[in-house]
């Protein structure tokens, strides 16, 4: 849990963030990771489920995200702007328009933000790239998600199939929408997710809206591989 200061210094930055977009288009070049979904789904590994308070016992997301994280959350609008931009500009405006509303910046709906726990259909949209000579979109098939709704009180999202699966928790934040808080699992081999923080490169920060009747995103602005900003779509 973060001190008094940290919190205090936490929000200053993201009120300047809200204020005042940065001063660079996109996020530190990252590490190249897989950009293609696997072949095949990796052997299937159920994670064990968080104990209460998985991410220091609190329900305020504030207290455990990173200054850096947040900042990139901060200008979420930004990444909605650029990203789809950049893709539109590198040829594939007509695959972004008919996206509809999961690349609508405010197809967020209030009410039933939390979906049920249950199994998901869930796919992956990256738009505009995060270094030179990156391609402006990615579109991934359908692999699976589950929500998980633990005894401790803990709202869990986790892509448990595909080349690139996150698990994280879901935290209450305004009434059109949570913010996500997770890490990313890569590769035919992982069996675990690490923790968030425990490798930053791996750290995934974002907003999960409802945008349908049974439909809900989960947007994570300038992730540190691949792309300017990263689309999970969830569908029952």
């Amino acid at each position: 849990m973060r001190t008094p200061a940290a919190a205090a210094a936490l929000a200053i930055l993201l009120a300047a963030c809200g204020d005042r977009p940065a001063d660079r288009d996109a996020a530190p070049a990252a590490p190249a990771a897989p950009t293609a979904p696997a072949a095949a789904d990796p052997p299937a590994s159920t994670p064990a489920p968080p104990a209460g308070g998985e991410q220091g016992g609190t329900a305020d997301w504030r207290e455990v995200v990173s200054v850096e994280d947040a900042a990139a959350l901060g200008r979420l609008d930004q990444a909605w702007r650029l990203a789809r931009a950049e893709a539109e500009d590198k040829g594939f405006a007509d695959e972004v328009e008919a996206l509809g509303p999961l690349v609508d910046p405010n197809a967020g709906q209030a009410d039933r933000l939390q979906p049920p726990p249950g199994a998901y259909r869930c796919r992956a949209i990256k738009l505009g790239s995060n270094g030179p000579g990156g391609l402006g979109y990615l579109e991934y098939p359908f692999f699976r998600c589950t929500i998980a709704l633990t005894p401790g009180g803990d709202l869990v999202l986790t892509k448990t199939t595909g080349s690139q699966r996150t698990r994280g928790l879901l935290y209450p934040d305004t009434d059109r929408r949570l913010v996500f808080i997770g890490a990313q699992a890569w590769g035919m081999d992982e069996t675990t997710f690490p923790r968030y923080g425990e490798q930053r490169i791996r750290d995934q920060v974002g907003v999960f809206e409802r945008i349908g009747s049974n439909r809900w995103r989960l947007v994570i602005p300038w992730p540190r591989v691949d792309s300017k900003l990263e689309i999970l779509e969830l569908v029952r």
